[in-house]
């Protein structure tokens, strides 16, 4: 296992930042993050993974901790049966990884003193930098997070980091916390437009073929593919697309016009080809899908504490995109969740990523940074996180 680097760079408190490795989001939005921070402030990541970052910057390292989330072993049955306390989520008894995990964290938060220490996510580590008197930054994300282990989190907080526009923070959210969060819509997204002819050439779609795409996202098990052959056999004149993970059942009659493509490399040529999207509600997919302001019906994917039934609401709030709350079961609800993404206006959609989020939040966490530091603001002095 690599060591984490203690040293500064021209006497700069590094920044840590714990990542999580299920799914993309959590790794590319840190790494847009730690890139865009500026060249003399370290950042150290800590993950289960260090295949999951794009490139990173010569002032950005990672170090692999074991998981705090797979064990190695079936638990003791005494511990496994100790009740978890409310403020806790995940924290089962006797498992080494968690262990040493945690010790490769408190050893260098001792020997490198971080200025800040970043949580994408998790609302134990949040607490144990409180405890271990670092200050920390928790990033949040939507879904009932009203329990004493978040709302602990959260509150020992200096600052949170929202990775989704002002506008579709949850109306839930308590207005204290609200103060302290800096939001970010489409951190780590490119939403630069993409020309849908040019897409359209380089896939060999014909320019008038009527095209749907549905994205399939990476956190879950997949996007049930039932509901789909309805979908699709409703719409003979369309040709269905399905890229990402998915599952089938036995019962199924697929058409003809449905096709299923698994991991693509060129999903972003997809996405542009498109003519309507169908997805789940994972933070990158949503930001990807919202850039390109076309007819959109979202499904949320299980997650814990509901996190993407919760942001599907706030985007059918915000009016951008039609809204299933479950898969619909016949073609008529396609049919109508249709005609409510062809009433979105398409300018709405690309608003909610900002193109320069990862810049913004930069500058944010380091002027935080220096705060905690009893230093000047970085804009007193014209510098930028870039």
């Amino acid at each position: 296992m690599q060591q984490p680097d203690a040293s500064g760079t021209a006497g700069r408190r590094p920044v840590g930042v714990f990542v999580h490795h299920q799914g993309r989001g959590h790794a590319e939005r840190i790494a847009a993050l730690a890139n865009a921070m500026p060249p003399t402030r370290p950042v150290v990541l800590f993950a289960a993974r260090d295949d999951i970052f794009p490139p990173l910057a010569d002032h950005v390292s990672v170090v692999r901790i074991p998981s705090l989330f797979e064990g190695e072993g079936a638990e003791e049955p005494f511990l496994a049966a100790q009740p978890t306390p409310p403020t806790l989520h995940c924290a089962p008894l006797g498992w080494p990884t968690i262990t040493q995990a945690i010790a490769t964290l408190t050893d260098w938060f001792a020997k490198a003193r971080p200025a800040l220490f970043v949580t994408d996510v998790s609302a134990e580590l949040g607490q144990l930098a409180r405890i271990a008197s670092i200050p920390h930054v928790a990033v949040v994300q939507h879904g009932d997070r009203g329990d004493p282990g978040h709302m602990a989190s959260y509150e020992a907080a200096v600052g949170l980091l929202a990775p989704f526009d002002e506008r579709l923070e949850q109306p839930d959210r308590p207005e204290h916390l609200r103060r302290k969060t800096h939001y970010c819509g489409g951190i780590g997204i490119d939403a630069a437009p993409r020309d849908r002819e040019a897409a359209r050439r380089k896939l060999g779609i014909p320019p008038s073929r009527d095209v749907v795409l549905v994205l399939a996202g990476g956190g879950g098990q997949g996007t049930p593919t039932a509901p789909l052959t309805l979908g699709a056999r409703a719409e003979p004149g369309t040709q269905w697309v399905v890229i990402g993970k998915t599952f089938s059942e036995w019962h199924e009659t697929p058409p003809g016009n449905l096709e299923l493509r698994g991991w693509v490399d060129d999903a972003d040529d997809w996405i542009a080809a498109a003519d309507r999207i169908v997805s789940s509600c994972g933070n990158t997919t949503v930001h990807q899908v919202l850039a390109t302001g076309k007819p959109w019906i979202a499904v949320p994917e299980w997650r814990y504490f509901a996190e993407q039934q919760r942001k599907a609401e706030a985007l059918a709030a915000a009016g951008v995109c039609a809204f299933a709350p479950v898969w619909p079961s016949h073609a008529d609800e396609w049919a109508r969740l249709w005609a409510e993404a062809a009433r979105v206006d398409p300018a709405l959609g690309p608003g909610f990523a900002d193109p320069h989020a990862a810049e913004g939040a930069a500058l944010w966490l380091e002027n935080l940074a220096r705060k905690c530091c009893g230093e000047p603001a970085a804009e007193e002095h014209g510098i930028i996180a870039a």
